[in-house]
């Protein structure tokens, strides 16, 4: 078409209108030649058709006589624009239910190639600027994005009139309702029937555990039956025996020369035949019926001595048995408290009563824990421990106290170089502790200098607080500051402090640890 019609081929034309004609076929022939040798052009002319019918059926078309003939045609027609290749078909009344739904997922998830740039009314080329040609393809593709989707639109529109019209849809929903039916009464049926197995199983087992129950109680009663038969012989045996050797000894008179002895042999006797056996009683009958008097009155007085033996053993054996129970078993307890203790601790003790008077918080616990760390012994003092030996105490009679108290308070009159009297203590008893710590106890009292009062205790606070333990001579700026009390006697009475404060703070210490 271009040879023919190229303008040099029809110069022979004279008139200008004809050579013009010409001109215009022949554009019009390159212009067509460009569209369809360029592929993104052709796609687009082809994309405009406009012999193609986009109408969509109604939903009212859903006879099963028309509903094949109605959207397979266009169905059809459509699947020309779709990007994946084949297209399955719209099928028949044979079709599965696989194959129905593949096609519907097909076209719901449909891809179109189909674009509309074909239309633009904008040519971008002849804009002027190139804010003008920016313009003109901004409304182009809006334009083109308006018509793409009024393509989706319609082609969902008639996938979505074809599924609401599809008969085959409702065979399968009867179909898919019916198989969940009988899958329900299959599971229904093996849920009775397995019920039903397990009801049987269990009435079986029941069933078999009744009657291994009665045969167990029969054999059971069988064998009661014959264990009473079994004593009952027994007992009648025994019967026989003891009434055989009663009646020969009778016969004889018990071997009895007078009355006195005859009583007595004959309670002899009847201890006898109830403390042998048959196979001994047996004996017995068997020896007096081979043998003369002589004999059987030898056996019979051998058999009353054993007898006699035997129940002077037991004798002494319940006498023995009786004097145990009688002696105090504290014994041991005491020895085994009394290990627990040495001398040393023991002191300790006595001292720890008087630096911890009664009122003291927890007084027994830190009067253990006082001990623990300065004794040097391995065993460890509990409060009850504490309790315990200070009771014990109580019962020492005055030298043993007046010993313990100066082996206690020695190293202490060395200290303080007093010689007086009062530095021996006394157990003295004191007023019940706080509720909980043990009843009415006895203490060591140690009368060694007047008792601190609350203003002199204030007093050596301060003085404590004013003069560190580095300021020269401090003890005797400390004594300066308390009227009435020495320089020894603030000493000492700040070792007893520090000595409280560390046996409360172990206490609490280990009070506070999670048990």
């Amino acid at each position: 078409m271009v040879l023919k019609h190229h303008p040099d081929k029809n110069k022979s034309k004279k008139t200008e209108s004809q050579l013009n004609a010409v001109q215009e076929c022949f554009t019009c022939i390159t212009t067509a030649g460009d569209i369809l040798m360029n592929k993104a052009k052709r796609r687009a002319y082809d994309s405009i058709d406009p012999t193609f019918d986009n109408y969509v059926p109604p939903v009212n078309a859903n006879s099963k006589i028309n509903f094949y003939q109605v959207f397979t045609p266009v169905f059809q027609s459509n699947a020309r624009w779709s990007s994946r290749q084949p297209v399955p078909d719209l099928g028949n009344e044979e079709s599965t239910f696989e194959e129905v739904d593949d096609f519907y997922k097909f076209w719901y998830d449909f891809e179109s190639w189909r674009e509309f740039s074909y239309l633009d009314e904008e040519e971008k080329e002849k804009g002027e600027s190139r804010e003008e040609r920016r313009w003109m393809e901004k409304q182009n593709r809006a334009m083109r994005q308006k018509r793409k989707k009024e393509e989706t639109t319609r082609v969902r529109t008639l996938v979505d009139n074809c599924y609401a019209c599809d008969p085959r849809l409702k065979k399968f929903r009867l179909e898919e309702k019916e198989r969940k039916l009988a899958e329900k009464k299959a599971k229904e049926d093996a849920a009775r029937l397995a019920a039903e197995e397990q009801e049987k199983r269990r009435q079986e087992a029941a069933e078999a555990e009744r009657i291994l129950r009665q045969k167990e109680e029969e054999e059971a009663k069988e064998k009661a039956q014959a264990v009473k038969k079994e004593k009952d012989k027994l007992k009648n045996a025994l019967k026989k025996e003891k009434k055989s050797i009663r009646n020969m000894c009778k016969e004889h008179n018990f071997f009895s020369k007078d009355e006195n002895d005859l009583v007595e042999k004959m309670q002899l006797m009847e201890k006898l035949l109830e403390s042998l056996s048959l196979d001994e009683l047996q004996i017995i009958r068997q020896t007096f019926a081979q043998n003369d008097k002589d004999t059987k009155e030898r056996v019979f007085v051998d058999e009353i001595t054993k007898l006699k033996e035997k129940l002077a053993l037991e004798d002494e054996k319940a006498v023995q048995a009786a004097q145990e129970k009688k002696t105090p078993k504290e014994n041991g307890n005491n020895n085994s408290t009394s290990s627990m203790w040495s001398d040393d601790e023991r002191e300790l003790l006595i001292k720890a009563v008087k630096v911890f008077p009664a009122g003291t918080s927890s007084r027994w616990e830190v009067i253990a824990e006082y001990i623990n760390n300065h004794s040097k012994g391995n065993v460890v003092k509990t409060a009850k421990h504490v309790i315990k030996k200070v009771k014990e105490l109580q019962k020492f009679d005055v030298t043993q106290i007046e010993n313990t108290n100066k082996n206690a308070f020695a190293k202490f009159d060395k200290t303080v170089g007093s010689s007086s009297p009062s530095a021996q203590a006394t157990l003295s008893p004191t007023k019940r502790d706080k509720p909980g710590e043990g009843a009415s106890t006895y203490q060591p009292v140690v009368p060694v200098d007047k008792p601190w009062i609350s203003e002199e205790q204030k007093l050596l606070e301060n003085a404590l607080r004013k003069y560190p333990s580095s300021t020269p001579e401090r003890w005797e700026k400390i004594a300066a500051e308390v009227p009435g009390r020495t320089k020894k006697e603030c000493m000492r009475r700040y070792k007893d402090l520090v000595e409280m404060v560390k046996a409360k703070k172990s206490v609490a210490a280990k009070s506070s640890k999670p048990s």
